[in-house]
């Protein structure tokens, strides 16, 4: 005999008291679009009334709104740069308590034990954390990463829990001609019953039609309404994504209708810590949305339901019986302000901050932490061949987005060489293999930085997660390069060759065991030593960067390979 099931059913029937039992507190009801004032009652940690009840324990909202906990339908855990413990401290005062991870990022550069290690970090945290497995390492065949995953590979991860499925299938060649390794990856999915997350950046018409025929549901890269209306009319689900370098809210609201919401969910994607403190995560969409129009209980709907039903996660995103006691009190609807946060009945959170705490101590596999494996690099390796008046082909970037646009510009050269020219703000860049010593090193020109002194470079570079580096001069670039190798990966800003901040990233070059709050003070550093090499973008230049080798988005990116242009998936030269 089941006695859970026994014991709950006996106190929704009021037989005997309830474990806890809420009060005084108006229910977002996401089923009817409305706001009620009935009691919670709560066994176990699962909900199993609503109404008038008695408890062991009284909690009195005291005429607050309670909210469904959040859930973040699709991000990097590794874009934050701390660990999953770390992460869940930074996210649950702000109301989520359900995120769904892809860890695409470490899985590229440390493979299957990059996931493993992922996935163990992720349990008997508060956090409820769910992962996708990443579909595309590499992400194409036109850059070189640190592994290289089959459908083999992926295969046992599935016997995992809190494993629902496939991650965005960015590689949409493969599936547009049904190539052997990534039908097996489909077919996987399929055959298990899991989810498939897309990655549709682009693509329309006919091409979105094979995409959808694939079971591919979801998609997080539209820009535009018509985009995501495209979407809709396949029956996929339109993620609304409010990242760091990804700001799309605004601009897809205007598709959202009463009709269609229940196809649209909020994700962050890839948001950096700073940005996660300072903003907040799928709060944040919440807010934004409502600021600009969304009915308020629209935009709850699809920070907790919608998600929960995308991802087949019947006992989350509402408050009814049957479904986890995961709550947020809120001190007002309008700004999401965030008073508590309940996971599972108990309280985890409270006027931003844990109350608790998980101490557990992530065991970190050591080919973790030697992940940066680069050759010597010289003032030669650098120089990108270019005569006097030549012309070339530029990435420009478009600030808080991560598509970038191709353009062509006449550039300065010196001794045969292209020469960075602050005044028009055409700065070196590139990108270099670190995992396999192959010696190879993508060079290009990249314009709307705008710095006027220095370098900046990075060991996280979507997807693959070479070194990229950006400068004024190649001194500056060099020397980025050199500390990074000796931090074993992180974020270096350098001027007149000296490190004026740092952030060392000694997991896989992506993430640091530091707790968040000394990461934050790092980051406030690097900030400020951007200032001093001239930044003054209302962007976040290094989120921005590490977008800048991803050759699945639009229009122009560097690889190690080189220059690539995604439209027609090649290979470019820099100087026209």
């Amino acid at each position: 005999m089941n006695h859970s099931l026994t014991r709950k059913l006996a106190a929704s029937a009021k037989k005997v008291k309830a474990d806890i039992v809420i009060k005084n507190g108006k229910i977002i009801d996401v089923f009817n679009g409305e706001i009620i004032e009935e009691d919670i009652a709560i066994q176990d940690g699962i909900i199993i009334g609503i109404g008038q009840y008695e408890g062991e324990k009284t909690i009195d909202a005291n005429g607050k709104y309670i909210s469904p906990g959040f859930i973040d339908g699709h991000v990097h855990i590794e874009s934050a740069m701390v660990t999953p413990q770390q992460f869940s401290q930074v996210v649950v005062p702000n109301g989520v308590t359900t995120v769904i991870a892809d860890p695409h990022e470490i899985a590229n550069v440390s493979g299957k034990t990059g996931i493993q290690f992922m996935i163990d970090s992720a349990k008997n945290l508060p956090l409820n954390i769910f992962f996708m497995l990443p579909s595309c390492v590499p992400a194409t065949p036109f850059e070189n990463a640190g592994a290289t995953l089959s459908a083999n590979d992926l295969r046992e991860f599935y016997q995992e829990d809190n494993v629902l499925g496939l991650a965005e299938v960015m590689d949409f060649p493969s599936v547009f001609h049904q190539e052997q390794m990534m039908m097996e990856k489909l077919s996987d999915a399929h055959q298990l019953g899991k989810k498939i997350d897309g990655h549709a950046a682009g693509i329309t018409g006919d091409a979105l039609n094979v995409y959808a025929a694939a079971g591919i549901k979801t998609d997080h890269e539209c820009v535009t309404p018509e985009e995501a209306n495209e979407r809709l009319k396949r029956g996929m689900y339109v993620m609304l994504r409010e990242g760091s370098a990804a700001r799309d809210v605004k601009a897809l609201l205007p598709v959202i209708t009463e009709r269609n919401a229940r196809r649209c969910l909020f994700v962050t994607d890839d948001k950096h810590l700073d940005d996660l403190i300072a903003e907040g995560g799928i709060d944040y969409n919440i807010s934004l949305s409502i600021k600009n129009g969304i009915d308020p209980i629209t935009a709850y709907q699809m920070a907790t339901l919608h998600a929960a039903e995308c991802f087949g996660l019947t006992t989350k995103g509402a408050i009814a019986p049957g479904y986890e006691a995961d709550l947020v009190f809120l001190d007002d609807l309008q700004t999401v302000k965030v008073n508590q946060v309940f996971i599972k009945g108990e309280l985890i959170a409270e006027e931003g901050h844990c109350v608790h705490s998980s101490y557990k101590t992530d065991m970190i596999p050591s080919s973790l932490l030697d992940t940066i494996h680069i050759n010597e690099i010289g003032l030669e390796d650098i120089q990108i061949p270019c005569p006097k008046d030549a012309s070339a082909n530029i990435i420009e970037i478009i600030p808080n987005k991560i598509i970038t646009k191709h353009v062509a510009e006449k550039v300065d050269s010196e001794n045969g060489h292209f020469q960075p020219s602050i005044t028009m703000d055409q700065l070196k860049m590139t990108v270099i293999e670190r995992h396999s010593s192959t010696g190879n090193i993508g060079l290009g020109i990249v314009k709307g930085f705008g710095l006027t002194s220095g370098a900046i470079a990075s060991t996280v570079a979507h997807d693959s997660h070479n070194i990229i580096a950006i400068g004024t001069n190649d001194q500056d670039l060099l020397k980025a390069i050199d500390v990074l190798k000796a931090m074993g990966g992180g974020l270096v800003v350098v001027k007149d060759d000296e490190v004026i901040a740092s952030l060392p990233l000694e997991i896989s070059g992506l993430m640091t065991t530091a707790p968040f709050i000394q990461i934050n003070e790092r980051l406030k550093e690097i900030d400020k030593a951007l200032f001093e090499i001239g930044f003054s973008g209302d962007f976040n230049p290094f989120l921005t960067m590490s977008f800048l080798a991803l050759p699945v988005i639009p229009e122009l990116k560097l690889t190690d390979l080189g220059l690539f242009q995604v439209k027609d998936f090649k290979h470019i030269e820099v100087i026209q």
